[in-house]
């Protein structure tokens, strides 16, 4: 039987006037990007760059006219991870799940539901995202829009059960990349709105991994099975705490979340103590401290970066530090530090060739390593997962606290995009894998003097990390997988 999960939302009813307004949502949303439940969409399974190598994961694609549809009878244990391309978290998360799939004897199918061009699914999708990363670039430039307007709804808008509502009818136009799949399969998402169109197309054993530590309607999937990388994300969860002003909530049912840990990739995982062990030497005086200073999807913080990179170019040049930065698909953005920072001249730049990017970081995890590296991709996939593999090469992560946050390598954590990422740093802090939210330059270039007079700091972290390892905290991606997985059983 159909739900209208608009209407009620866990047992909650949503009120006629903001029913009213998600109908209306959806109904402009079709008129500009079309309703399409009756088209063709076949799939086809294809080979992808990074994630069929590393992960054996087939790209669920739109089949060319030609082509026959996807036969999933002939994939061994399938199971989809659907995801969106909106920055670069959910396709990090993305890539966790697939590599835990792939070793637990899974096969990996890639969904991304904005690799549908055709399809009001991946216009909707695209426009979305569009305003989000306007949205980030302008936080950061603007203080006063981001205390009016990006924090507050970051914090709360996203939060309000109503805003789930809206959400809800939005993706009831996202269903037609479904048509193909069985009703059947594992399907863990990394967004809500893959999960949320997966339930309205009638997939029966649906994940939603959600990302954030900060608990928000935005994030839920009725239908689904939920997945938290934190107690306390699933404390606030399992009421659904703070989600409406006027009403106390019916909490989530038993057996709609679990707690399962941070979504880390396998081979991450796998290799803690190795990677721990090397820091820990290099704390000790066995080479330079390497930091690595990721640019986000949607490009943000660039004079945050500017400023930070001109504090470290003395310790660089002195052999006491060493950086990596990635600017993923964001060429320019390299070519702007360059342009504004002389010290930069001399960098050795690995870009567009993802197998010697990935060559120089597999020997880092041994070899010496000094100066400044910077590395970027055209292709989306390799811009992402070149992250991971500098993590483990790098003795400290400089990241704002989105999805990084939870990785297990030390962390500096700089100003958030956004006040839901604020848990992020919380999180890493009582963890003790990183350090509490620095938002100011000042502050984060006091803890880099601190870091660089006292690299102690950092064998402490990787103790911290070995310790967390030690009782599954960074286990979440098996956990997800297996969730549905097992559904189907």
């Amino acid at each position: 039987m159909h739900t209208d999960r608009s209407a009620s939302i866990f047992g909650n009813p949503i009120d006629r006037r903001t029913y009213a307004k998600a109908c209306k949502a959806k109904r402009k949303y079709a008129r500009k990007f079309g309703d399409d439940p009756n088209a063709a969409c076949h799939l086809e399974l294809l080979d992808a760059p990074v994630i069929s190598d590393r992960f054996g994961a087939k790209l669920l694609g739109p089949a060319a006219s030609e082509a026959a549809p996807a036969d999933f009878s002939n994939v061994a244990d399938p199971v989809v991870i659907g995801n969106i391309r909106m920055g670069f978290g959910h396709y990090r998360i993305a890539m966790a799940m697939a590599s835990a799939a792939r070793a637990l004897g899974y096969t990996p199918l890639w969904f991304d539901l904005m690799g549908f061009p055709e399809t009001t699914a991946s216009k909707l999708i695209a426009y979305q995202n569009d305003l989000y990363s306007m949205g980030s670039r302008l936080s950061q430039r603007f203080g006063l829009f981001n205390k009016l307007v990006w924090e507050p709804m970051n914090s709360e808008g996203f939060r309000k059960l109503t805003y789930n509502a809206t959400d809800q009818k939005a993706s009831e136009l996202m269903c037609t990349p479904y048509a193909d799949l069985p009703r059947d399969i594992p399907f863990v998402a990394t967004h809500a709105w893959p999960a949320q169109a997966a339930v309205h197309a009638g997939l029966t054993n649906v994940v939603n991994a959600i990302p954030d530590n900060w608990p928000m309607a935005l994030h839920l999937s009725e239908g689904a099975l939920h997945a938290v990388q934190t107690p306390s994300a699933y404390w606030g969860y399992k009421a659904l705490r703070g989600m409406s002003k006027n009403q106390q909530l019916s909490p989530m049912p038993e057996g709609s979340l679990y707690f399962t840990g941070h979504y880390i990739d396998h081979e991450l995982v796998l290799n803690i103590p190795f990677d721990c062990e090397r820091r820990v030497a290099r704390a000790q005086g066995a080479g330079p401290i390497r930091y690595l200073l990721t640019v986000g999807g949607a490009g943000a913080q660039q004079d945050l970066f500017r400023g930070i990179i001109e504090h470290l170019l003395p310790f660089v040049k002195a052999g006491k530090a060493a950086l990596f930065v990635n600017v993923g698909d964001h060429a320019p953005i390299w070519g702007a530090l360059k342009n504004a920072i002389p010290g930069l001249a001399g960098a050795v730049e690995h870009f567009n060739n993802f197998e010697r990017s990935a060559a120089f970081a597999e020997a880092a995890l041994e070899d010496d390593v000094e100066g400044i590296h910077a590395f970027g991709d055209e292709d989306i996939f390799a811009a992402v997962y070149m992250t991971n593999l500098l993590m483990r090469a790098s003795d400290l992560l400089v990241t704002k606290p989105s999805e990084l946050a939870f990785y297990p390598v030390p962390k500096l954590m700089i100003r958030r995009v956004g006040g839901h990422e604020a848990w992020g740093a919380i999180r890493a802090a009582e963890v003790g894998d990183g350090t509490y939210e620095l938002r100011t330059l000042p502050e984060i270039c006091a803890w880099i003097d601190l870091l660089q007079s006292e690299p102690a700091i950092i064998a402490d972290m990787c103790d911290n990390i070995e310790a967390a390892d030690a009782i599954g905290t960074y286990d979440g991606a098996y956990r997800a997988v297996q969730l549905a997985a097992d559904r189907n059983k």
